[in-house]
């Protein structure tokens, strides 16, 4: 008997966008912490997050076929704070307005409060754990009922989110890219951790009790999204994104870092971690096989 995943592409970017959203506003919170000159890599911070976070919202609502016909059922999921899918509709439902006030206040050129800076960071946090917890919350499939995919994917929210602030700073205000070097070394730091993740996350699931948990690894690792997996999330989202990065942050010239060429390579190194964070989820989703229930003869 074969086993189709229960979701799909959809779920996956929208656990992609949301974690990405979450993380972009955390971006414009450090760099105007560290780098409150970079006025417009803050803007593309605040401006990313709300942009991206509706959008899932809006193939969320996709792909509950129900969603759109009758809006208002959402709304009965703030009836059980029991649910972890009533806590995720409270950050996501906080974190769309904050985000979308303090990106208001930018582009209308007004004073963003620290504090709603400070609070729309944390609910972003709420976010991008959120993510992860609501696979969790699937007792019946190894791979996600595990403890370390929040924090893999708190991980990979915080690396697509800086990756995608830098991408647009990159491209809008090179200028700025260059004086973002606290926040450069920050962000090269995720991907080398994600990769520890990762491989705890695999190890402890191909230990888990039931056979399922190691025929999910093996099917990552050795099956059917073996490619994607070493290719897309481990190669391209994550190898070459620390060995690029490693090059042009402690390698090489100063002259060399500030040049366009390396821009390039460093807009295509971001890339890489963007199409490594969509990956990580989808494989995470179509990856998963549940636990297999025998029903004894009497």
């Amino acid at each position: 008997m074969t086993f189709e995943p229960i979701w799909g592409s959809i779920i996956a970017w929208y656990l992609f966008l949301a974690g990405l959203g979450g993380g972009a506003y955390v971006s414009a919170a450090i760099i105007r912490w560290r780098h409150p000159e970079a006025v417009h890599a803050i803007r593309y911070g605040r401006v990313i997050a709300p942009v991206v976070v509706i959008i899932g919202l809006c193939l969320l609502m996709l792909d509950a076929t129900a969603g759109f016909h009758h809006p208002l059922r959402f709304a009965l999921l703030l009836t059980n704070f029991g649910s972890v899918m009533t806590w995720g509709v409270v950050f996501l439902g906080a974190f769309t307005v904050l985000s979308l006030i303090g990106a208001g206040l930018d582009l209308a050129k007004r004073n963003v409060p620290m504090w709603l800076d400070i609070v729309a960071a944390v609910f972003g946090v709420c976010v991008a754990v959120y993510t992860g917890c609501l696979l969790g919350v699937c007792k019946t499939f190894p791979l996600w009922n595990n403890a370390l995919l929040p924090i893999l994917f708190l991980v990979s929210a915080m690396s697509t989110g800086m990756a995608a602030v830098l991408c647009v700073t990159i491209l809008r205000a090179p200028a700025e890219f260059d004086r973002l070097v606290a926040f450069k070394k920050l962000h090269y730091v995720f991907p080398i951790v994600e990769i520890v993740l990762v491989a705890a996350l695999l190890f402890v699931t191909a230990f888990s009790a039931s056979p399922s948990g190691l025929e999910s690894v093996m099917k990552l690792v050795a099956g059917d999204c073996a490619l994607a997996f070493w290719f897309l999330f481990i190669l391209v989202g994550l190898v070459l994104p620390t060995a690029v990065e490693t090059w042009l942050l402690f390698l090489s010239s100063k002259e060399f870092e500030e040049s366009r060429s390396a821009h390039m390579i460093g807009l295509a190194s971001d890339v890489g971690v963007l199409v490594g964070g969509f990956v990580l989820r989808l494989l995470v989703l179509i990856a998963a096989m549940p636990l297999t229930l025998v029903t004894p003869w009497y």
